[in-house]
């Protein structure tokens, strides 16, 4: 995903090529070398494969915490800054609030960008809520939600029961319910703009998470956007 304010883009995650994530930001109008830096949120493959190729080819800085940055997966790295997950930062024009979720990586965290006057939240990997995530997403003005399962379809579904289990626990991925409860548990009233995201190919579907979202909201099910896995999402202006 990037985030931008002004004079700063940033880059959080990348787990494709560098050829790959080239041609996305070109679908987007992006030069790659106009990326400030990489913040991480955890190690697992889809967040970090591409990381530490795209780091080097354009001598950038990745942020991450202590365990996220000692993955092998990232390689030898141009520079890192090791950041607190209850400690905000800047970089740039942009002021990062990291926060720790609940999920089965060594020191997992998400963010809250601010640029003074804006907030914008992101939260695609838990297996569960906290107060202090709840604290964090209160009042936002844009939010992107992980809708990573319907339940059914992953009871049903041909997962083994370790892999079930470990994707519907605690510390696992939130399914569609879990995310429109945690919409009902926060301040909703500045949002003008929510995407589901991290949606599973196998055990959910678009239509599904828009439908269970917008219940929690009371809004149009199409005010919903979702991050689609093969065409990404366009800019969205948080106003």
């Amino acid at each position: 995903m990037l985030i931008e304010s002004r004079q700063t883009r940033v880059l959080l995650d990348n787990g494709f090529s560098v050829r790959e994530s080239n041609k996305r930001m070109a679908l987007l109008g992006v030069d790659p070398e106009s990326i400030d830096a990489i913040l991480v949120t955890h190690e697992h493959s889809d967040h970090i494969n591409g990381v530490g190729a795209f780091a080097r080819k354009y001598n950038l800085t990745v942020y991450g915490t202590k365990g996220t940055l000692a993955s092998p997966r990232l390689g030898e790295l141009p520079a890192s800054k090791v950041i607190n997950s209850h400690k905000a930062f800047t970089i740039g024009d942009l002021e990062l609030n990291p926060f720790p979720v609940p999920h089965d990586a060594k020191e997992p965290c998400q963010f809250v960008f601010n640029d003074g006057n804006r907030r914008l939240a992101i939260l695609t990997d838990t297996g569960s809520s906290t107060s202090h995530i709840e604290n964090q997403l209160s009042g936002c003005d844009a939010l992107v939600l992980e809708c990573n399962h319907d339940l059914d379809m992953l009871e049903d579904g041909d997962y083994p029961y370790s892999v079930k289990m470990r994707v519907a626990g605690d510390y696992g991925h939130l399914n569609n319910e879990q995310a429109a409860t945690l919409l009902q548990s926060i301040d909703t009233s500045s949002l003008q703009h929510i995407v589901a995201a991290h949606i599973s190919e196998k055990h959910n579907t678009q239509t599904l998470a828009q439908q269970t979202l917008s219940a929690a909201l009371s809004c149009q099910q199409d005010w919903i956007a979702v991050a689609d896995q093969q065409f990404g999402l366009d800019w969205r202006d948080v106003n």
